[in-house]
């Protein structure tokens, strides 16, 4: 490969999160075990380096003052949505800057609901949107995704469309991928969707933060993209934080086409004075959307394929009772441990203190609305995951 996805990277004592907390209280690591952060969603590879590359450039440049977005930013988006999507006929008009995904969800919800009422989402569900929905005073109705006889993870239509109308919900949230389960949805599904939020004239955000990160035996179909009324009752949200483990630098983006949803976005924005950008924010996105960038991602994506179908397999042979559907996308794995629970005798939280014990400092699945589930991060050099799933072998399961 062209770029590093093997070094170890020293991140502990750097500001990061993933390193420097383990969430969970009164459980310590034991004496001889090296710490692998496999819960929080980011990556533990060294940046692509056009990032730095722009971000010097632009530094080099002595003034910091207010500033409108370039035009670079714009055809950045427009370029990479083309490469990436396909997507064609994008104005700049339809982009606006957001503060993260949560922020731009935030928005919607204040700009096309009241507080008290009720949101269509799909569980297992980001704890990202639950706590907004906390945050905002709206309620969550859950559809709870279904594990067909394959192990693919699967919309319940009907469950959607009664729950809908049973609530009198007018907006929803679809997760394309879906995190956490990895699920990378097929046109055919998108659009019985879209056809059940149009019936029921529901405004549908679409939270597309992974939709670069995808095994390369699958593709991702943007939500807008399905039909004409997709393409205007959606907001689309992107961003290369996700992609290129960003998050510390800030800064998403909206696709809106709809004029109505676009100026009601517009002004609730206002409001908050929250969503000005951040100029290095602005030059990280050009320098990532680019041809290079394109490249490394390519890699990225078969560096995480490779630990998924590493990490698939050797569940399977060797943690009998835990159960897990593979991941088409996204660089997390999420496991059922139900039944090893139930054949062991111990809890889910006794579990969870085990790995942790050993340096496998991985997620509670729980507050993603399924019990006794864990998250696993698998975007780790190759080697770091193998040692994280013999340890596990050993110690835990």
């Amino acid at each position: 490969m062209k770029y590093d996805f093997t070094s170890r990277l020293n991140r502990k004592g750097h500001d990061a999160i993933a390193l420097d907390i383990i969430p969970y209280d009164n459980v310590e690591i034991k004496e001889g075990f090296t710490t692998l952060p496999m819960w929080v969603a980011d990556m533990n590879y060294p940046v692509f380096p056009g990032i730095q590359d722009a971000i010097v450039e632009r530094i080099n440049e002595p003034h910091f003052g207010y500033f409108m977005l370039p035009q670079k930013y714009f055809d950045a988006i427009k370029d990479w949505q083309y490469a990436r999507n396909g997507i064609e006929g994008i104005e700049n008009v339809n982009i606006g800057y957001e503060n993260g995904v949560l922020g731009c969800v935030s928005t919607a919800l204040q700009a096309f609901t009241a507080p008290g009422e009720c949101i269509l989402v799909h569980s297992p569900t980001y704890i990202g949107f639950t706590s907004v929905f906390n945050s905002t005073g709206r309620k969550a109705i859950d559809s709870p995704l279904i594990l067909d006889e394959k192990g693919i993870w699967r919309m319940d239509y009907e469950d959607m469309d009664k729950k809908i109308k049973e609530n009198k919900i007018h907006l929803a949230i679809f997760c394309s991928p879906h995190n956490p389960t990895g699920r990378v949805w097929e046109k055919e599904e998108i659009e019985k969707a879209m056809e059940v939020y149009r019936n029921n004239d529901c405004i549908v955000i679409s939270d597309e933060i992974w939709s670069d990160i995808i095994n390369p035996d699958y593709k991702h179909i943007p939500t807008q993209s399905i039909s004409e009324d997709a393409k205007n009752r959606t907001i689309g949200i992107y961003a290369p934080s996700k992609t290129f483990n960003l998050a510390g630098l800030v800064g998403s983006y909206h696709i809106i086409y709809n004029k109505t949803i676009l100026d009601r976005m517009a002004k609730v924005e206002s409001l908050s004075h929250y969503n000005s950008a951040n100029i290095l924010s602005v030059y990280a996105l050009i320098g990532a959307y680019s041809d290079e960038g394109k490249i490394w991602v390519d890699e990225l994506c078969q560096t995480i394929a490779n630990n998924v179908n590493f990490a698939y397999t050797f569940i399977k042979e060797n943690f009998k009772g835990v159960s897990l559907s593979y991941p088409q996308g996204t660089y997390m794995l999420y496991l059922d441990c139900d039944e090893y629970l139930k054949e062991k005798g111990i809890t889910m939280d006794e579990l969870l203190r085990k790995g942790v014990e050993v340096g496998v400092i991985w997620q509670d699945g729980r507050p993603f609305k399924k019990d006794n589930t864990i998250r696993i991060n698998l975007a780790l050099p190759t080697d770091l995951v193998k040692e994280a799933f013999d340890r596990l072998k050993k110690y835990v399961f």
